[in-house]
C-alpha cells in the first residue's frame, strides 16, 4: 500500500489540548521538500467542542472524514472512561476494515478498545491508566512499559508527549527515516526518544539531563559511528569505570551501549540509503559496519528487507546526489 497522505483525528468531548497540538504540528506543513499531509480534526457533532482545559475548540468536520483518511487517530479525552457514541465506534471499525492505519496514544487507546480493535492485540496507554485498560478490556494484552507499540495497522502510544513519538514512528515507517528526521528537526525534537516506557527506539536520548559527561560522550559517539566504539573507550571518555558507565548508561537510556549503537547505526544507514546514492559498501563503512554483508544482516533483521530494496522504496534523491 502507498504511504498515508490524508490524516483524520477524532476529537472527543474534553479532548486534550496537548494531543490536538501534537497531531496538528506533526502533520502540518514542514517545508516544500516534505510530503504534504491532508490533515483534519473531526468529531461526531461538528461545531464547538470543549477541551480538557475548558477552552472551546471549533471543529468543522464530521465522521465522514474518517471514511476517507489513510491514517485515523483517536485523540485522548477527559471522558475516556465512558465509551464514545456507537457512530464513532462504527466509523473507526469501518476505517480499519477498509485498510486505514488506525492509531491512538494516551487514553485514546480506550476508544480503540471500545471499538473492539485491540482485542487479541498488544497495546499501551498512559502508565497511570494501564491497569484500568486491562481490567476494562481483558481481551487486550496491555503493556504499560512501552512508549509505543506497532501492531501493523493498529498502533498505540503512551501518555502525553509520547504522541510525538507515535506520530514520528508512523511517518518513519511509512515515509522513511529522512522525512521523520526532517519533521523532528523542524519541531526541535529528537527523532527517537528513550525513557521509562521505551520500545523499539533507534537513537535513545539520555534521560538524565544532569549527567553532562554521559551526554557529551553519546553526542561524540553519534559523530564517530564509523569507528569501532568499544564500551571501554566510551567509559574512558566519560571518566568512569566500565561498570559505572554501564550502570549510568542503562539508567539514562534504558538499554545497553551495544543496542544503542546498533540502532543508531541502522538509523544512520536508513537515512544514507534514502538521501544519497552511495554504494551499500560505503554506507556500511560510514555507519561502522565492516562490510556490506554485515549491514545487510542487521538491516534485514530490523526492516525485513535488504538495504537495496529499502533504497528502492524510500529513495528521495536523483542519481549522483551522493
Amino acid at each position: 500500500m502507498a504511504p498515508f497522505t490524508s490524516v483524520a483525528a477524532y476529537a472527543p468531548p474534553g479532548v486534550g489540548m496537548l494531543a490536538v497540538g501534537i497531531v496538528a504540528e506533526v502533520f502540518g506543513p514542514h517545508g516544500e521538500a516534505m510530503p504534504g499531509f491532508d490533515f483534519a480534526l473531526c468529531t461526531d457533532r461538528p461545531g464547538s467542542v470543549r477541551t480538557d482545559l475548558g477552552v472551546p475548540l471549533t471543529i468543522e468536520h464530521g465522521l465522514d472524514r474518517l471514511a476517507a483518511a489513510d491514517l485515523v487517530l483517536a485523540l485522548p479525552g477527559a471522558g475516556f472512561r465512558t465509551p464514545p457514541p456507537p457512530a464513532v465506534l462504527d466509523a473507526l471499525s469501518a476505517a480499519h476494515e477498509r485498510g486505514a492505519v488506525v492509531a491512538a496514544h494516551c487514553v485514546g487507546a480506550f476508544t480503540l478498545a471500545a471499538a473492539g480493535l485491540l482485542d487479541g492485540r498488544r497495546a499501551t496507554t498512559h502508565w497511570r491508566f494501564a491497569g484500568l485498560l486491562a481490567r476494562s478490556y481483558p481481551d487486550v494484552a496491555v503493556e504499560p512499559g512501552a512508549l509505543y507499540l506497532d501492531d501493523g495497522r493498529i498502533t498505540t502510544g503512551a501518555g502525553a508527549a509520547a504522541g510525538f513519538d507515535l506520530c514520528l514512528h508512523l511517518i518513519r515507517r511509512e515515509h522513511g527515516a529522512a522525512v521523520a528526521n526532517h519533521v523532528a528537526r523542524d519541531m526541535v525534537l529528537p527523532s527517537h526518544r528513550d525513557g521509562g516506557q521505551a520500545q523499539y527506539l533507534a537513537a535513545p536520548v539520555p534521560g538524565d539531563g544532569q549527567d553532562e559527561r554521559l551526554a557529551a560522550v553519546l553526542a561524540w559517539a553519534r559523530e564517530h559511528l564509523h569507528e569501532p566504539l568499544p564500551v571501554a573507550e566510551l567509559a574512558r571518555r566519560a571518566v568512569m569505570s566500565k561498570r559505572s558507565f554501564l550502570r549510568r548508561f542503562a539508567a539514562a537510556t534504558g538499554t545497553t551501549p551495544h543496542a544503542w549503537l546498533r540502532d543508531l547505526r541502522l538509523a544512520a544507514a536508513e537515512e544514507l540509503l534514502e538521501t544519497t546514492d552511495l554504494p551499500v559498501e560505503e554506507v556500511a563503512r560510514r555507519v561502522g559496519y565492516g562490510s556490506a554483508a554485515v549491514l545487510r544482516e542487521r538491516f534485514v533483521r530490523r526492516r525485513g528487507v535488504p538495504p537495496r530494496s529499502y533504497r528502492r522504496s524510500f529513495t528521495r534523491v536523483p542519481p549522483s546526489a551522493g
